[in-house]
């Protein structure tokens, strides 16, 4: 975010993109003893050319050159530093995600969740930025395509944030439908409009569902049932990839939506059982965005017990629910249905 600045009166404080809440995630999912239930996987390193597939070289050499540097860099935009030899981290966040989604297709396990850092979906071709270095989920698509015979990619992102990356690199791409549920021109500034619907051969195949702030569990879970699900049905994709941000959450410093851990847990349910129905329950998710250390861990495990069918631990926090699940109002209908006649459209 904004750096020190003792002329600004702007004091040090630890950047919003750090590793406590992951790292919590991971502790609870230990702790919780749902572990022991999971099959785990050991990440790779991805590739130049895996890398390569969705980005310049420019932009490659560009993340190499600041990886080196003995305070590190920034992936493009001012305000995404990462570390020396954070190029390395990277790789492994990308290859991460790509091994997931390699197990999923294998059917070595049904579907998956790639806890990473960095986050990726903002990383266009050319930049990164958003707190992004390399886009994950969309390098992992193109792997699945080049190496693994898979024809059609449909990526859900539901990071609070719109996923301008994602979106950016596969917009003339009819193999690959990208929909984005965020909070209306949250991050980046005017990106993200239900306009915004691909070019070219891709025309039709990028969607976005730009929810009005204080959106809280009806109105995303109305999205996914009027827009994702009848849209990948009609896409008809082999496996379903998620940008799987927290950031949307009742709690998030970043954004001012209001889903809990029950509204991720049905969406979760959805994309399951829509993935049963289209692609043998090919489902792999990636992590992007969410603030709150506290919070993010439990909206991770109601996740990961969805996917898993396995209930360890009751949230703690399910009475604030009563903040997500007021009735809909008319002007978060009104996106949905804006969204809706797009989505009635993918492929035609």
């Amino acid at each position: 975010m904004m750096p020190s600045n003792a002329f600004g009166g702007i004091q040090p404080f630890i950047h919003m993109e750090n590793a406590e809440t992951k790292r919590r995630m991971h502790e609870l999912i230990v702790v919780s003893g749902l572990i022991d239930h999971l099959f785990r996987i050991d990440p790779v390193r991805a590739t130049e050319q895996d890398i390569l597939r969705c980005h310049t070289r420019e932009h490659l050499a560009y993340i190499q050159a600041g990886s080196e540097l003995p305070k590190g860099g920034d992936a493009g935009d001012g305000v995404s530093p990462y570390g020396h030899g954070g190029y390395d981290i990277a790789l492994m966040a990308a290859g991460g995600i790509m091994k997931l989604a390699d197990e999923v297709i294998s059917g070595t396990i049904r579907n998956g969740y790639a806890l990473v850092r960095p986050p990726g979906h903002h990383a266009t071709s050319t930049m990164g930025m958003g707190f992004c270095m390399f886009n994950n989920i969309a390098i992992a698509a193109r792997h699945l395509q080049a190496t693994r015979g898979v024809g059609r990619v449909a990526i859900v992102d539901w990071d609070v944030h719109h996923g301008n990356g994602t979106q950016e690199i596969f917009y003339s791409d009819p193999s690959v439908l990208t929909i984005s549920m965020h909070q209306d021109n949250c991050f980046p500034p005017n990106s993200g409009l239900v306009s915004e619907n691909g070019e070219g051969k891709g025309a039709g195949y990028a969607l976005n569902v730009p929810l009005p702030p204080g959106s809280g569990n009806p109105a995303y879970e109305l999205a996914m049932t009027e827009v994702v699900v009848p849209a990948i049905r009609k896409f008809d994709p082999d496996i379903i990839l998620v940008s799987s941000g927290f950031d949307a959450s009742l709690m998030d410093p970043l954004a001012r939506q209001l889903v809990t851990t029950s509204g991720y847990r049905r969406m979760t349910e959805i994309l399951m059982d829509l993935a049963d129905e289209v692609c043998g329950g090919r489902l792999a998710m990636s992590h992007e965005g969410g603030y709150n250390a506290v919070y993010v861990p439990f909206c991770g495990l109601a996740v990961m017990e969805q996917l898993s069918g396995v209930k360890v631990l009751d949230d703690p926090f399910a009475a604030f629910d009563y903040m997500a699940d007021f009735p809909l109002l008319d002007h978060q209908k009104a996106v949905v249905t804006a969204s809706a006649a797009l989505a009635g459209k993918v492929g035609a």
